[in-house]
């Protein structure tokens, strides 16, 4: 009886701290992807909405896509993390600023911004 108690314990104990490892990059996820849409959104900083239409932002630009359906269009994340950092380097001609080469966004707020525009 003593050794079912033991174990039932250890399992318990086991699924709660998975699950509070769970909530808590739940939670860190969540933070990251509030911090990239402010990023996003801000002037100084991302300012996607210059040129892109998102769900939530004023005043949108248009002449760029509009950020929706992220997954489908960039099924790998790195690959939306490389279109943010040099879109020069699949369209040399492309408007769009390179936020990596030109030091506008460091790497953590690059990181930030994709998780947001990810989620989209």
């Amino acid at each position: 009886m003593r050794r079912n108690f033991r174990t039932v314990q250890t399992v318990f104990t086991a699924l709660t701290l998975i699950g509070a490892i769970g909530f808590s990059a739940t939670a860190i996820a969540g933070d990251k992807i509030e911090e990239g849409k402010k990023l996003a959104f801000n002037k100084k900083k991302g300012n996607c909405l210059a040129c892109h239409h998102i769900v939530g932002g004023t005043q949108p630009g248009n002449i760029a896509p509009p950020l929706v359906g992220m997954k489908g269009r960039f099924p790998k994340k790195s690959d939306l993390r490389a279109q943010i950092v040099d879109p020069r380097v699949k369209n040399p001609d492309s408007m769009m600023p390179p936020f990596g080469p030109h030091a506008i966004l460091t790497d953590e707020e690059i990181d930030s911004i994709v998780e947001f525009i990810y989620s989209l």
